[in-house]
């Protein structure tokens, strides 16, 4: 971003619920939506920085045509140096108590998405920021190796896909997932998988020998049949059919799956529930679990 069309603003305060917050008329730059052109296949429209910086810098057009300069939005990838992998959790509200996040960020740029304000942490915007600059953990089937071999460690079931899709397009060169699968498989250890990306099924082989021993299951989101919205909504998630394609493959290899229909947003895809579960049935899908919109802060 050029000088000439950026401005820093100090960042509205962080108030409590019983407090009025900054008006949005106080800060009128604060999430403005990014040009069309700059975020062609993303899912957010703005880059509005992360709620715990100092200031928040936008951009604007200052009379010099300076924002046409600016690039288009790339996928950028950093490496994430967690010295563990399983993250623990002791909430009464999850049904699950230890999760692993390959990477950090979405490529996916699911516009619902509650884990974009984890990115807030990382000094980065939860908008486009979110889905394209992203974090790998290169090392996470060698540490999973050490956390599963602590003198001590209690086997439970690990949750991957909670934060982050394993299977983001970034998978498909890093194979991270694969590897943690691997170690996983080695161990006898069991592990459930949420994702909305039909490249699932690379990993069908290990899947299927985890699935004879009771050890995976499989649940893949479908949040609408309708192309056009899908696309909207999720613009580069695989699409309704490639998901509900690879639901019937996995079903057809004896792997356990459930479809999620997920999220449930009222007036939006609350109508294509039934029909969502129809053609989950048809692919031998035998389970299902929904969850509703959640809008963090």
């Amino acid at each position: 971003m050029s000088p000439a069309s950026s401005h820093a603003l100090k960042h509205p305060p962080v108030t409590a619920p019983s407090e009025p917050a900054g008006a949005p008329s106080d800060f009128p730059e604060l999430g403005v939506a990014i040009d069309r052109a700059r975020r062609r296949g993303r899912g957010a429209q703005s880059n509005a920085s992360g709620r715990y910086e100092a200031e928040a810098r936008v951009a604007f057009d200052d009379g010099w045509q300076s924002l046409d300069e600016l690039p288009p939005f790339k996928t950028s990838v950093a490496i994430d140096t967690s010295r563990k992998v399983i993250t623990r959790n002791d909430s009464p509200d999850i049904g699950f108590d230890r999760s692993i996040n390959p990477y950090r960020g979405c490529e996916h740029g699911c516009v619902y998405c509650f884990a974009r304000p984890t990115h807030a942490y990382l000094g980065l915007s939860p908008g486009l920021d979110f889905e394209s600059k992203l974090f790998v953990k290169p090392e996470a089937p060698s540490l999973l190796e050490k956390e599963l071999a602590a003198p001590g460690y209690e086997p439970r079931m690990i949750a991957i896909g909670t934060n982050t899709d394993p299977y983001q397009p970034i998978e498909r060169e890093r194979k991270i997932m694969r590897g943690i699968l691997e170690v996983l498989e080695r161990a006898g250890h069991p592990v459930g998988i949420v994702t909305k990306s039909a490249l699932v099924l690379r990993d069908i082989d290990i899947l299927q020998r985890m699935a004879k021993r009771n050890l995976a299951k499989v649940a893949i989101s479908v949040t609408s049949l309708d192309p056009k919205l899908a696309r909207t909504m999720e613009p580069r998630a695989s699409t309704p059919p490639k998901r509900l394609e690879a639901l019937k493959q996995l079903s057809d290899a004896g792997i356990p799956t459930t479809v999620m229909v997920a999220p449930v947003i009222p007036a939006l895809n609350d109508s294509e529930i039934e029909r969502i579960l129809d053609a989950a049935a048809h692919a031998g899908v035998k389970e299902a679990a929904y969850v509703l919109l959640r809008l963090p802060l």
